[in-house]
């Protein structure tokens, strides 16, 4: 079964193909004699009623000084994909949504979207991870900062960030007393304006910021743990953290069972779950990573395991 996959994700010439997991997806769908198409950045549309973008045929190559062949772009119709992989990185800004509306109208026209357009908008990375409040450290979220601050005094030692960042911007460690608690809450908030969350400060960040990989709902058995360096508490790789790869302990796999099955139901074929010491804190749905990072330290191939699944949903649509 030869599919026509279209790929939305950011320039892809500005990529570092050591790291990149779409770079992953694409190797793996090439090698299965897929059909790639590269979506111009930008060029998501609709017209007559029909969603379209500016497709270019993609070739692609594990080498880091050539790892990319496009040929000339034309406005075409996504019906004319089986399926379109979402995978630019937030914010999910007003574009991301109007983009996801469109991807949406070519779902109605029978492509398969990964992960679904609904769920991309439903499903905030930081708000969704209270959907299993079981499975989560104490946390607030508000526009107020007074609520915020008692959160802060009830708890003594927090971690304050927004709603729409990634990779560790804007994420604060502020303890009771702190005398930039207020600066930080108005800017977070934007004086009242916008929601921020407050959880719990977990130490066992020393030991990792696990990433889960969820691929139609089933953990990865392997995690990579984000662990901060030096003096900073962040564990994000691109705030500088050191990547370890291990076995999911079995509250990872707790944490897995109870929060796959919904969002299978959702239509997020591929997820990736943070996790730190025993609670889940964010669920990644836009533009999940490290599948390079697993796949080099367990020899894996977790792309492999996502076009399987890809093409079985694909399969009983069709």
């Amino acid at each position: 079964m030869n599919l026509h996959v279209a790929v939305v994700m950011d320039p892809i010439a500005k990529i570092k193909i050591a790291k990149d997991s779409t770079f992953a997806m694409m190797l793996e769908a090439q090698r299965r004699g897929h059909h790639l198409n590269y979506v111009v950045p930008g060029s998501l549309a609709v017209v007559n009623g029909q969603a379209v973008a500016q497709l270019a045929s993609l070739a692609v190559q594990d080498d880091s000084s050539d790892w990319y062949k496009l040929a000339t772009p034309k406005l075409r119709p996504l019906s004319e994909m089986d399926v379109v992989l979402m995978r630019t990185d937030p914010p999910v800004d007003s574009a991301y949504l109007h983009d996801s509306i469109i991807l949406g109208m070519a779902q109605a026209e029978g492509v398969l979207v990964v992960n679904d357009p609904q769920g991309l908008r439903d499903l905030n990375e930081k708000l969704a991870a209270l959907l299993f409040p079981d499975c989560c450290p104490p946390t607030v979220v508000s526009r107020d900062a007074a609520t915020i601050r008692e959160f802060i005094s009830s708890h003594g030692h927090c971690v304050l960030k927004p709603l729409d960042g990634m990779g560790g911007r804007s994420i604060f460690m502020v303890r009771e007393g702190d005398p930039n608690i207020n600066v930080i809450l108005e800017t977070l908030t934007e004086g009242g304006k916008t929601l921020a969350m407050a959880q719990r400060y977990l130490p066992e960040i020393a030991q990792g910021d696990k990433r889960i990989l969820l691929i139609d709902g089933e953990p990865v058995p392997f995690c990579l743990a984000r662990i901060p360096q030096g003096t900073e508490f962040r564990g994000n790789l691109a705030a500088g953290g050191r990547g370890e790869g291990r076995p999911l302990t079995e509250r990872d796999r707790w944490i897995a069972a109870r929060v796959g099955p919904e969002l299978r139901r959702r239509g997020m074929i591929f997820v990736g779950l943070d996790v730190i010491g025993d609670y889940l804190t964010e669920v990644n749905v836009t533009s999940p990573t490290c599948i390079r990072e697993l796949d080099l330290q367990f020899d894996l191939n977790i792309a492999g395991t996502l076009f399987d699944a890809i093409e079985a949903r694909r399969e009983r649509r069709h």
